[in-house]
């Protein structure tokens, strides 16, 4: 996966009849604690102000100087109140800069034996009056874990690496640019969707029509530099049966090449893919390779042209920083109803598989339309492990986007179907499936492993005001 390396404006605050020397520690530490998760600060020196930090309407202007100075890196701003801290400066410094970024709120721990005049912090306080200035300015703000906390414990650091996690989301959807690739399959009005309203949150769609992707991929010659690599990637990317000729392997590293260019010229975030039945048709392959190896390196790409549905992977690997996968809510699991089977073709990038992978040809589409016509299904069982799942859908009726979120995991319980096989454990399943049926969502679901539902429920709540349902 592509990890940018992120960068926040930083934010000591102090008082003036509080220490100022714990508020040069607080600004030691912060940066510390940076520096070794590799997160560049953009943070005023210790010469730029009479403290040091700031403090006031005065210091608030430098520092939102410099912040707009750093507009184009600046992935969210964390506010260090080592003190009871100064709220006008912490306030005008980000309502000044109007970065429109998050904001993430710490305060530090005062210590029993350690609250005479020179030592007191009264940071508990302090952060009730910053908060509330930046309630009174309209500047949505994420707050710790906890009211309080140390800078170099790791009850911060995992507060830091939960923030770092929505400004990747928050900045990811602001900007995000998705291909449609083809038309949706006519059967499937369930995927239909407005661009005018995601374009409203600043996601735009890229369309091309299939035939534009067929007629490259059929021009393109097996001596290109860009098929030889695929080639060989394809082999090393999971086990091709024998029974596979090469020339569908042929086939599927230019459509592969084609599709990876069509992102890279019109810088893509993720896409969606007419994959059934034109390009089997038309061309001679399935489309679930290339896009498994797209998701795998950092570009998630959603089947039967569910732009929505791209969107909610793209929003997941932006919270994960791992690879989603994309499936249907498919089967009951017997009788138990906090399990049931999601499943695919399928498309998963291998390491959302978690297990080898056998790279051959669609099941039920292969009995229609001919196997030879259908190679490059992703099948195998998907490992155990945590997950996360998460919808994004238009509600066009409502003129907005809603969502749905949960946590569950994979289990290794067998199932004896062909494909993409994920058996899911997803506490009050049924609680699940009747919001799905009652507000029209998708029969699709994105899914990744790990826990970031706070992560998404934050970003798309506090900073995107997206109507949003949390399953937990």
């Amino acid at each position: 996966m592509n990890r940018k390396k992120m960068a926040f404006g930083v934010i000591v605050g102090t008082r003036g009849f509080f220490s100022p020397k714990l508020a040069a520690a607080g600004r030691t530490d912060i940066m510390a604690v940076l520096k070794k998760k590799g997160i560049d600060a953009v943070i005023l020196e210790t010469t730029d102000t009479p403290t040091g930090v700031v403090e006031g309407y005065p210091d608030g202007e430098k520092c939102a100087a410099l912040f707009r100075k750093n507009r184009d890196i600046i992935d969210g701003i964390v506010v260090i109140l080592p003190n009871f801290g100064d709220e006008i400066g912490v306030v005008n410094s980000i309502q000044s800069a109007d970065l429109k970024v998050p904001v993430l709120v710490q305060a530090s721990n005062d210590q029993n034996d350690k609250v005479d005049v020179l030592h007191r912090r009264d940071a508990f306080c302090g952060k009730i009056s910053v908060c509330n200035n930046l309630y009174q300015y309209g500047i949505p703000f994420t707050n710790t874990s906890t009211h309080t906390s140390d800078i170099k414990s790791d009850e911060f650091s995992a507060d830091l690496d939960r923030f770092a996690g929505v400004c990747r989301v928050v900045k990811g959807v602001r900007g995000a640019r998705i291909g449609a690739i083809g038309a949706r399959p006519a059967a499937f009005q369930t995927v239909r969707f407005s661009e005018k309203i995601m374009q409203k949150s600043g996601i735009t769609v890229v369309p091309v029509d299939l035939s534009e992707i067929i007629a490259a991929a059929v021009d393109l010659g097996e001596d290109d530099k860009g098929v030889k690599a695929k080639i060989e990637k394809i082999y090393g990317y999971g086990t091709v049966p024998d029974r596979i000729k090469g020339s569908d392997v042929m086939k599927q590293a230019k459509l592969s090449v084609v599709i990876d260019r069509f992102v890279e010229e019109n810088k893509l975030d993720a896409t969606a893919i007419q994959c059934w039945d034109s390009i089997q048709s038309n061309y001679g392959c399935a489309t679930c390779l290339s896009m498994s190896m797209m998701g795998e390196i950092g570009c998630p790409s959603a089947c039967e042209m569910d732009v929505a549905g791209a969107l909610s992977m793209l929003i997941l690997r932006l919270a994960a920083e791992e690879a989603p996968g994309f499936l249907d809510w498919n089967n009951n699991f017997d009788y138990d109803r906090d399990i049931c089977v999601c499943t695919h073709c399928s498309n998963y990038p291998a390491s959302f598989m978690g297990n080898p992978i056998e790279i051959s040809q669609l099941d039920i589409l292969g009995e229609t339309l001919g196997r030879e016509k259908c190679f490059g299904a992703i099948k195998g069982k998907v490992a155990p492990g945590e997950m996360t799942y998460f919808r994004v859908s238009s509600d066009d009726p409502k003129g907005v986007l809603k969502a749905y979120a949960g946590e569950g995991e994979f289990v290794n319980e067998p199932y004896g179907m062909d494909g993409g096989i994920a058996v899911c454990k997803v506490p009050g399943l049924n609680d699940v499936m009747e919001h799905i049926c009652r507000n029209g969502f998708e029969h699709h679901v994105s899914m990744v492993r790990g826990s970031v539902l706070s992560i998404v429920e934050e970003a798309l709540v506090r900073y995107l005001n997206w109507d949003f349902s949390s399953f937990k």
